[in-house]
């Protein structure tokens, strides 16, 4: 049966990271969805999809004069997240118009055992802004689950392993300790803990050792991600991935044991020599690309893609570092919702508001190889409000050295929709790897790791410096 139509019309609507309005045709349906166009929909133009798909239902109705005369604020959960949207329209007689038609939706929908939603008026600037904020580092929205005391330590003990206990992820189980190995220097420090390069006593293998403090990552809400990472970490195994050979616990402290990758990241290399070639940046790209591929295979999408997070091997594969921002169970059509991510790698479909799935990888893959090619970003500004406009707004431009194979490349990679993005279809990697510009790719030998590439300064680096910092 088709879903009648409570109330459409214009409304201001403003952006959850990028603090500005947008003009959106809203239709609000008698089962609650609150779906927002950038143009009238045409009926006889068939199904339309959404920017914005929200649900009125169980909401709360806030109203305020701030930061504009004839403002409202829905407050609800979607799925697991509290969720605040912020409107303005016109007159009161519109914002009338609205809370009540929202306000008589909700109340049908309410559950009978919940309590009654309020308008609430307000005045003050105490409102808080909905969703996630954006100072440097991204943070994901606020969630009902999410373990926010250091006395909630013990979850951390319950959901890796038992303390002092190991997983040894490719060969079955053994126990080990950090007493098992020899710590030789520290490679990197930060807010959670320090990575240091460690020996194994028994097979005099190098690892780096990556130490988390269980209280700063309770404190600092860093529980999902990092339970993530392990996972991740647990079941993947892939030539272009960070491998991961043991994780424990003590009492105070996790420990993820991982290969030792000492060739640097490709934010160093890329820095020094300013612009790497078409072809180098081939082989990097269509090994970053199987990597992720491999990835989406598991349902799993990166979302993290940045040149820090690209490590070289001492043969000069890439390595793919940094799973916390992974998320699980995302196949072809499955989307998620979360903003995180690294600012200037950020898809639209993210800053958007809209739901996103595996395409934003292909767009990250796009940006890192824009930088390789261009030397630059595709999109810059210190201002992260100027920012978000940019990548929503602004074409991509190619300096003119570029091939035409590459330009085509980058540009479907950085396609604004994620359904015309290159490899946003259900073929995915597949794709990518059809593309004219991957066409001297042997693409099995290339797995196999078999097709090598050395520039003189990956040399030099990898024979006379050991100064790998790794952050934590």
């Amino acid at each position: 049966m088709e879903l009648s139509v409570v109330k459409e019309g214009w409304l201001f609507k403003r952006g959850e990271h990028i603090k500005n309005w947008r003009r959106r045709y809203f239709v609000l349906k008698d089962d609650g969805a609150l779906l927002g166009f950038k143009t009238k929909p045409d009926p006889g133009a068939g199904p339309q999809d959404p920017l914005n798909n929200f649900t009125v239902k169980g909401c709360q109705i806030m109203k305020t004069d701030k930061p504009k005369p004839f403002t409202f604020h829905i407050r609800g959960l979607q799925w697991t997240t509290v969720i605040e949207r912020t409107f303005h329209v016109e007159s009161e007689k519109e914002r009338e118009e609205w809370t009540q038609a929202i306000q008589f939706v909700a109340d049908r929908l309410r559950d009978p055992n919940c309590a009654m939603s309020h308008d609430i008026e307000m005045k003050s600037d105490s409102l808080s802004e909905g969703g996630s904020t954006v100072s440097g580092s991204m943070k994901q929205g606020s969630s009902i689950s999410s373990l926010n005391s250091v006395g909630e330590a013990e979850d951390l003990s319950v959901k890796f392993s038992v303390t002092g206990t190991t997983r040894h992820t490719h060969s079955g189980k053994k126990k080990v300790t950090l007493e098992n190995f020899e710590f030789l220097k520290v490679l990197g420090k930060g807010t959670f803990g320090k990575v240091i390069l460690c020996r194994e006593k028994t097979t005099c293998h190098l690892y780096a050792i990556k130490i988390l403090k269980k209280e700063v990552i309770i404190a600092k809400d860093e529980v999902a991600h990092t339970l993530t990472e392990n996972r991740v970490l647990q079941t993947t195994n892939h030539p272009f991935l960070i491998s991961l050979k043991y994780s424990f616990q003590t009492a105070e402290r996790l420990c993820f044991v991982m290969e030792y990758v000492n060739g640097g990241e490709l934010f160093f290399h890329l820095s020094r020599e300013r612009v790497f070639s078409e072809e180098r940046t081939r082989f990097y790209g269509a090994e970053i690309a199987c990597a992720l591929g491999y990835l989406h295979d598991n349902g799993i999408i990166y979302r993290d893609l940045k040149l820090e997070n690209l490590l070289l091997d001492k043969e000069g594969h890439i390595k793919i570092a940094d799973f916390g921002l992974c998320k699980e169970q995302i196949t072809y059509g499955r989307t998620t919702k979360t903003f995180c991510g690294t600012p200037e790698y950020l898809a639209p479909e993210v800053l958007e508001d809209n739901d996103y799935g595996r395409a934003v990888d292909w767009w990250g893959l796009g940006v890192v190889m824009y930088e390789m090619m261009c030397g630059r970003l595709p999109f810059y500004n210190r201002d992260h409000d100027i920012l978000f406009e940019l990548i929503l707004m602004e074409e991509v431009r190619f300096p003119p050295k570029l091939s035409p194979e590459a330009k085509d490349l980058l540009s479907g990679m950085l396609t604004k929709s994620p359904t015309r993005r290159l490899g946003g279809g259900p073929d995915d990697f597949k794709e990518i790897q059809r593309h004219i510009f991957f066409l001297p790719i042997g693409w099995n030998d290339l797995l196999a790791r078999r097709v090598v590439f050395f520039s003189f300064f990956y040399l030099y680096f990898f024979f006379f410096s050991y100064n790998i910092k790794f952050s934590v």
